[in-house]
C-alpha cells in the first residue's frame, strides 16, 4: 500500500475577496498545497465572520474593500468572536494607514497581492505559528508616514460624505446635531491639507485613513 504523505491535520483557510476569478484564483492556489485546505469562500464582509463561527478556520485570508462591511472591520470582528482564527490581510491597496489599521484590528500578517505568489502559503504558515507577517516595504512605509491625525469620528463623518451626502443627511446618520458635523468635517479637511470634505476623503482614501 502507498504511504499518505499528507499532513495529520490540514490549515482550513477562509477566503474572502469580491472579485470572483481572483477568489477562484487564490483558492486553487492554496489548494494545491499540501497542509492547506480552503473551507470557505465568501465574497463580501458581511459574510466573513457568521462563516468563521460555522466553519471554525485556522486563517482568514481577507481582502480590505469589500462590500458591506470591510476587511479591516471584519478582522477585528474576528478578534471577539473567533479568537483562535489568525488574520491574514491581502489586498492590493498597500497603503500605510491600512497597515496601521490592519494592526491594530488584531491582524497578524498584511501582504500585497502584486507580491510573489509562493510568498502567499508561507504567510499562511507563518501567522498559524504565531508570527506576524508585513510585506517589508509597507512596514518602511507606515514607519515615515505616521499615525492618521484623524479622529475615530472625523473618519466616521468623512465616511458618511462618500456618496454626496448633505450635512444634515450625515448628522442624522451619525445621530449628531449639524454643527457638530460641520465641527469634524471642518477638522477633516485642515488635517488633510484639502479645500472641501470630497477632496478630504480622496486624500484619506489615499492614505488608507479610511
Amino acid at each position: 500500500m502507498p504511504q499518505d504523505h499528507r499532513p495529520a491535520r490540514l490549515t482550513r483557510v477562509l477566503l474572502a475577496e469580491d472579485q470572483g476569478m481572483m477568489r477562484g484564483a487564490l483558492a486553487l492556489l492554496l489548494g494545491l498545497e499540501p497542509d492547506i485546505e480552503v473551507v470557505a469562500r465568501v465574497g463580501s464582509g458581511d459574510e466573513i465572520v457568521p462563516t468563521a463561527v460555522r466553519v471554525r478556520p485556522d486563517v482568514a485570508l481577507l481582502d480590505i474593500e469589500l462590500p458591506g462591511c470591510s476587511g479591516l472591520d471584519a478582522a477585528a470582528r474576528l478578534r471577539a468572536e473567533v479568537p483562535d482564527c489568525r488574520v491574514l490581510i491581502l489586498t492590493t491597496f498597500g497603503r500605510p494607514g491600512y497597515l496601521r489599521r490592519a494592526m491594530e484590528a488584531g491582524a497578524a500578517g498584511f501582504l500585497v497581492k502584486d507580491g510573489p505568489v509562493e510568498e502567499l502559503a508561507v504567510a499562511v504558515r507563518r501567522v498559524l505559528a504565531g508570527e506576524t507577517v508585513i510585506d517589508p516595504a509597507l512596514a518602511a512605509a507606515a514607519l515615515s508616514a505616521g499615525p492618521s491625525p484623524l479622529t475615530a469620528r472625523e473618519r466616521d463623518a468623512l465616511n458618511a460624505s462618500v456618496d454626496g451626502a448633505t450635512v444634515a443627511d450625515i448628522a442624522a446618520k451619525l445621530h449628531l446635531s449639524e454643527s457638530t458635523v460641520r465641527n469634524y468635517l471642518s477638522a477633516a479637511i485642515g488635517k488633510t491639507g484639502t479645500r472641501n470634505r470630497m477632496e478630504a476623503v480622496r486624500a484619506a482614501r489615499q492614505q488608507g485613513w479610511l
